[in-house]
């Protein structure tokens, strides 16, 4: 009677265990705003957002992996329900791979995908959301063109024929661009996304101007009523909007603090990632090339840049001062414990808290399962004998 009380009780204590601490994220403070003042009120203007990358959906209906998809869909919905319940966001953003064979399933498999995204949030469906394609998406260079990117646009919101999106919340501009198909080389699809890119620099420019004609009238300096020469962009660097990517930008700086390296990594480590990019297959590069980055920082002037692929936490500063966050992979397929990040935008994006937050792996989860049953059979064991 004594051992079925103790295995009963241990019983009980592991499943609370497992209901509130377990799937109960940690996060943890990263290096840029330590000051307290700055970090620990809260403000009117403050937007909280969730970004998460690589969640690797497999889309199986039936088969070999259909057991470890309800495994991994049960499990990572109850990581969604306590980070969202511990961080309370406004909203989530996802940096691309949401399925991890997403380009070869036909349209009704993709539609699994989608519903395990749905089952995912559960509740918190509701919950603003916006999703940037990534390369497993929308597949290789090689077959990329629009019709491989509308399978992704048609399913989620805030997303144009290309891929790419332009938003607004919390008086916060985001933009997100189809990074994959400006990784390749010439293709009808980067065509699309470089348009969407101008048409956002041309918007930008307009009402950067428009705020600068303010100041001088307000100032009593005469405006010409028309200007028709061509402009160069004189959007200071940092006043574009916040930048969503899969492929993080190329990186010529030393100033970068990653997980695996610490806060100072050397040049040659940040190029043994990369490698020269043609028309060949995607997973050869880790970043854009050089002259799409730059393209993108004179069309865009962001003030902060998020991105993902790489599957682990990195944050790096850009020449001209940019911060780059890299979001590590939400998946227990990256061979790693899952993690994402939490951002809290103050001051309509001038001011971004970021918070590096980390998961229980999948071993972790299995041997709790595990312990939990055996517990069980000997509880149910003892009382038969009993």
């Amino acid at each position: 009677m004594i051992l079925k009380r103790i295995l009963f009780f241990i019983f009980i204590f592991l499943y609370t265990f497992y209901d509130n601490w377990l799937p109960t994220p940690t996060c943890t403070l990263v290096p840029g705003l330590n000051d307290p003042q700055i970090n620990g009120l809260q403000v009117e203007d403050e937007l909280k957002v969730i970004m998460v990358a690589d969640l690797m959906l497999s889309g199986h209906e039936t088969g070999s992996g259909y057991l470890d998809m309800q495994f991994k869909e049960f499990y990572f919905a109850r990581f969604f329900k306590k980070s969202f319940e511990f961080l309370k966001p406004d909203m989530l953003i996802v940096l691309g791979d949401l399925s991890s064979q997403g380009s070869k399933l036909s349209q009704r498999k993709w539609s699994y995908v989608v519903q395990q995204f749905h089952n995912l949030l559960g509740p918190f469906l509701d919950l603003p959301y916006h999703v940037v394609p990534g390369d497993r998406d929308i597949g290789e260079c090689r077959k990329l063109n629009e019709l491989s990117a509308n399978k992704v646009s048609r399913s989620f919101p805030g997303l144009d024929s290309s891929g790419c999106g332009s938003f607004d919340i919390g008086n916060v501009n985001f933009v997100s661009l189809n990074s994959v198909a400006l990784l390749c080389g010439n293709n009808d699809l980067r065509f699309s996304v470089e348009k969407a890119l101008e048409t956002e620099h041309l918007e930008l420019q307009t009402e950067n101007e428009r705020v600068t004609d303010v100041i001088k009238e307000s100032s009593g300096i005469k405006i010409p009523k028309y200007e028709f020469d061509w402009r160069e962009n004189t959007m200071l660097s940092g006043s574009g909007p916040v930048l969503l990517l899969h492929f993080p930008l190329h990186q010529t700086t030393n100033n970068v603090h990653d997980e695996n390296f610490g806060r100072t990594r050397d040049k040659e480590e940040l190029l043994k990632k990369r490698q020269p990019v043609e028309d060949g297959p995607y997973e050869l590069s880790q970043t854009l090339p050089s002259n799409a980055t730059e393209y993108i920082f004179h069309a865009l002037k962001p003030r902060m840049i998020f991105s993902a692929h790489t599957q682990t936490f990195s944050d790096r500063v850009h020449p001209d001062g940019t911060r780059e966050i890299v979001v590590p992979a939400m998946s227990w397929d990256a061979g790693k414990n899952p993690a994402f990040v939490a951002v809290t935008f103050r001051q309509n994006g001038t001011v971004a808290i970021v918070s590096h937050c980390r998961l229980a792996g999948k071993l972790h989860v299995v041997l709790f399962y595990t312990s939990l049953f055996v517990i069980f059979i000997l509880t149910v064991q003892t009382s038969l004998r009993s």
